[in-house]
């Protein structure tokens, strides 16, 4: 399976209007503190988007809401690991993707079979309190010799200045959050992450 080499990560389904008709092909919607129905709302029209546009939907955290909604991916983190039913999203058909931290995480994330593997962050990252600390960009090679043929993430403090170290490092796949969503001209931004990732 060959995956998009740009992954931006968006909190709302108005970022997924402006920058998937700019040609982006995979993207996480990662939605926090919101009810129920508009999760559920938000996520309908992601997944409507992204067909429009033939791009990939990746739905962070809410499982159930991506099986009810026929969604092709889910990403979980360590912590909705503990919650998730792994056997239930992949009865459904969903890929699954999952971030990793430390050598413990990834034993228990290869040992299910992902889709993809996320390690981060990889530089100090502002999007949100971690305990972990960036893990460097020397960490993706060890990664990537671990988990073989699985498409590895490179996630935490991602710019454009930085993605062909990450690449050249192991990194199959690099995301970007606030690279985008905090720059003055996001558009721009993502359109130089599309040549930059090519």
């Amino acid at each position: 399976m060959t995956l998009p080499r740009f992954y931006p990560i968006f909190d709302d389904v108005a970022w997924l209007r402006r920058m998937l008709p700019l040609g982006v092909k995979l993207v996480q919607m990662r939605l926090k503190d919101k009810t129920q129905d508009e999760l559920r709302a938000q996520l309908t029209k992601a997944r409507d988007l992204c067909t429009v546009h033939e791009a990939v939907l990746v739905v962070n955290d809410h499982w159930q809401l991506a099986i009810e909604l026929g969604c092709d991916w889910v990403h979980l983190g360590q912590e909705d690991l503990d919650e998730a039913d792994v056997a239930a999203i992949r009865a459904a058909g969903l890929k699954l993707g999952i971030s990793t931290h430390d050598k413990a995480e990834l034993a228990r994330t290869l040992a299910l079979a992902p889709d993809y593997i996320a390690l981060g962050p990889i530089y100090p990252t502002i999007l949100k309190k971690m305990k972990w600390h960036q893990q460097g960009i020397e960490k993706l090679s060890v990664w990537k010799d671990r988990v073989g043929d699985i498409p590895l993430v490179a996630i935490g403090g991602m710019r454009t200045d930085r993605a062909h170290g990450a690449f050249d490092a192991g990194a199959d796949v690099v995301s970007a959050v606030t690279d985008i969503t905090l720059h003055d001209d996001p558009e721009g931004r993502v359109k130089e992450w599309l040549e930059v990732c090519g």
